[in-house]
């Protein structure tokens, strides 16, 4: 124990790489070598550097050209079980992790023509988007019938499904309360929803 407590252990760089991305989240930055060490609670400084060198191998964390530790893209994936949740009946337990997931690989095909955007108002429940979510918007001039696509009308932006009749195109709510949106002056297409986030808590 004593000597875990002065080196560090590498059986628990997991628990370790955790603890510095909830740091990463409270404070957007990585701690110093000091604040690992006094966190971690490792009593010699060479422990933190074969921690922190570790880490640089796996391709967690990264030393800027200032000499601060940074995070790395890997350090903010996340591990994906290799088992499917049913929503409907229990399947059988399991812990097992095969791989790891970036929400931005897996949300976001061009980062520079990606924006997020916060839906208000609850006319698209009926397709799973409610009141407080974040939409991932690729900005797009064009779509297609049937895509839900953030869209420019009469001059103010609006959610919608795109869809077309016999007039003409048109902005299609997925709420019965509401009417489809016709436009009076222009219809412009700003984006296509390509993926959605809620936080539940």
């Amino acid at each position: 124990m004593f000597c875990e407590r002065i080196m560090g252990n590498p059986n628990r760089d997991n628990e370790y790489l955790g603890k510095l991305q909830d740091y990463y989240a409270d404070y957007r930055s990585l701690p110093s070598y000091a604040v690992i060490g006094e966190m971690l609670g490792m009593a010699s400084k060479s422990a933190v550097s074969a921690l922190v060198k570790r880490l640089m191998l796996a391709g967690f964390i990264e030393m800027t050209p200032d000499k601060r530790l940074a995070p790395t893209k890997r350090f903010f994936e996340r591990e994906l079980a290799d088992f499917p949740v049913p929503a409907g009946l229990p399947a059988a337990a399991n812990d097992a992790m095969s791989e790891a997931l970036s929400i931005d690989d897996y949300l976001i095909n061009r980062p520079s023509a990606t924006i997020t955007i916060r839906v208000r108002g609850e006319s698209m429940i009926e397709a799973g988007i409610h009141d407080g979510d974040i939409a991932i918007v690729e900005k797009r001039p064009a779509a297609r019938v049937g895509d839900i696509v953030v869209a420019i009308i009469d001059g103010e932006y609006t959610l919608k499904e795109l869809g077309r009749d016999k007039q003409g195109f048109l902005l299609l709510p997925r709420n019965p309360e509401f009417q489809p949106i016709r436009p009076r002056e222009g219809l412009e297409i700003y984006g296509v929803l390509v993926g959605l986030v809620r936080k539940y808590r």
